[in-house]
């Protein structure tokens, strides 16, 4: 005989539970937290000034002093990392929200007009999505010369596509639903129910694109730093900073080791973050759980 427990609906428990139950989202925001609390105490204290130059101090190995030691030219290690988080953290939250800021509407608007006009968004959306941020960093150093802002701009021209794309597929069906034929008759129109209707039901898809773009923005600051495109000197970076120590890896392979690791579980901590949202934010396996 079934138990009437086993036939009644699942009611989806609070996300606050779901969420401290979820491995890869506990573990994903821990890292997350670190490196944002780390570049912001950054502003009020490090162990030692960012990019003081000291040659008499140059290549100390871990002390007291210098947790993570000096690099070649005398300059705290520690005090570099936790400066070239702000580099990181900045180039990449302007980046998603140059993507997110245009290519959201614009997938937004060729899904609402569809037609000719969606067509020829989505098409310019493609030629854009052609070039790699490296070429269009490279196209701006030409013209503006490199620098931070010309790395954000790169890397957001990059991101504009993706969001473009991912707001066109996930509004596209959404405009076939009874809601939004209900809102039509209602007598709203196209740029209301956007607003109102299709707009908030693709905010999860969104949410989790801009963790994974926030993960994909370090890699590349950091690309375009060790090539000289993105952030420049006196201002610390992860990706200088590899750059500058892969000359020393047989004398001090922790120069290149330690921004490597710092690179490396700060992606590792987005992607398992925007993971973790991904499955707390779908409504079905809200259910099953």
């Amino acid at each position: 005989m079934t138990h009437p427990a086993d036939i009644a609906p699942r009611v989806p428990r609070p996300f606050v539970a779901r969420a401290l139950a979820h491995p890869s989202f506990l573990l994903g925001g821990a890292i997350a937290l670190v490196v944002a609390a780390m570049a912001l105490l950054s502003f009020v204290w490090t162990p030692h000034e960012a990019g003081a130059i000291e040659i008499a101090r140059k290549l100390r190995p871990p002390s007291t002093e210098h947790w993570f030691g000096t690099d070649q030219f005398g300059r705290d290690v520690l005090s570099m990392i936790m400066r070239g988080a702000v580099t990181s953290m900045a180039v990449s939250f302007v980046a998603v929200g140059i993507g997110v800021g245009l290519g959201v509407p614009l997938g937004l608007l060729a899904a609402a007009r569809r037609g000719v006009l969606g067509e020829a968004v989505m098409r310019a959306n493609d030629f854009v999505f052609a070039f790699p941020a490296l070429i269009i960093a490279i196209m701006l150093r030409d013209v503006f010369g490199p620098g931070a802002v010309n790395a954000m701009v790169a890397i957001g021209i990059f991101n504009v596509p993706v969001f473009a794309r991912l707001a066109y597929g996930a509004a596209l069906p959404l405009w076939t639903r009874e809601f939004v034929m209900a809102a039509r008759v209602a007598g709203k129109g196209g740029a209301l129910i956007t607003l109102e209707h299709i707009l908030p039901n693709m905010l999860n898809l969104l949410i989790v694109q801009a963790t994974v773009q926030l993960s994909l923005g370090i890699l590349a600051e950091a690309a375009l730093s060790y090539v000289g495109l993105g952030v420049q000197p006196p201002q610390p970076s992860w990706g200088r900073m590899l750059n500058e120590a892969q000359t020393l890896m047989a004398l001090a392979p922790r120069l290149a080791l330690i921004p490597g690791t710092a690179i490396v579980l700060t992606v590792l901590g987005l992607n398992l973050l925007g993971d973790g949202l991904r499955d707390l934010l779908d409504p079905r396996l809200a259910r099953e759980r």
